[in-house]
């Protein structure tokens, strides 16, 4: 899921959805995980009985997951498992249990900052050509402006659908981190340094949304960032916005 803000009353304040709101892809078109065989579909019950398809992931090694923060409040490891291998959000590849949740420890629920955290499985991934570790950008990765980057997940298709049952992605640019602070800031939102914004500016119909939480932003088969929120989805003037992974790759080296 994608943390959804929905503006209040005359836009001069917002709220962010509860976690368990995710996003999916708008815009885009069905893929298969051969394609992107580091995506995770990360599964959720609140009661450890039945559970679907609730926030997206990168896998980082054969244990770990990188995801959003965000995804995970107030969970325990046993109300999430990972689906890894399958262009499908609920059969097919293999699923492993949860036995840790590490949110970033600087997370911040009301701004979404620092948005990222790892799931750790109970049992080593098994490699294959659709399970396999993605590369995740460097402290000094180089993202321009305008860069094109893809966005993969099984989340809505648009503001309050559907989820997606096949494995969809799309393309998308990289937003100038002015312009987009400057977008949010007209509804009293803040843009930081940790956050990297992407869609199609002053165009709309493209972008993550609810379901595509904590799935991977890539550029040049890159994980550059990780689906976090956004003002509603696909919307011209406000792109979606992601936890940049260049200013956590050291806590993520630390803690997959």
């Amino acid at each position: 899921m994608r943390a959804t803000l929905l503006l209040l009353a005359l836009g001069l304040a917002a709220v962010a959805a509860v976690p368990k709101n995710p996003q999916k892809i708008v815009g885009g078109s069905t893929t298969t995980v051969e394609q992107y065989p580091f995506a995770a579909a990360l599964l959720y019950s609140r009661s450890g009985a039945s559970y679907f398809q609730a926030c997206g992931g990168t896998v980082l090694n054969n244990r770990a997951v990188l995801s959003a923060a965000h995804c995970f409040v107030g969970d325990r490891p046993n109300n999430w498992q990972m689906r890894l291998g399958s262009t499908w959000a609920s059969s097919g590849g293999q699923v492993y249990r949860t036995n840790q949740i590490i949110s970033h420890p600087n997370y911040n629920s009301r701004t979404n900052d620092n948005d990222v955290a790892i799931l750790r499985s109970s049992s080593t991934f098994s490699f294959s050509n659709s399970v396999r570790a993605a590369s995740i950008a460097g402290s000094n990765y180089n993202l321009g402006d305008n860069q094109a980057v893809w966005a993969i997940g099984w989340g809505t298709t648009s503001v309050g659908g559907r989820p997606s049952e096949q494995l969809r992605h799309v393309q998308i640019w990289t937003v100038n981190q002015a312009t987009c602070r400057s977008r949010y800031a007209e509804v009293g939102l803040t843009i930081t340094d940790n956050m990297l914004c992407s869609g199609w500016l002053d165009v709309g119909g493209r972008d993550q949304c609810q379901g595509d939480s904590g799935g991977p932003l890539i550029h040049n088969n890159v994980i550059v960032g990780v689906c976090s929120w956004g003002n509603q989805c696909a919307l011209a003037r406000y792109p979606g916005v992601n936890a940049r992974v260049s200013r956590f790759t050291s806590w993520i080296q630390s803690n997959a």
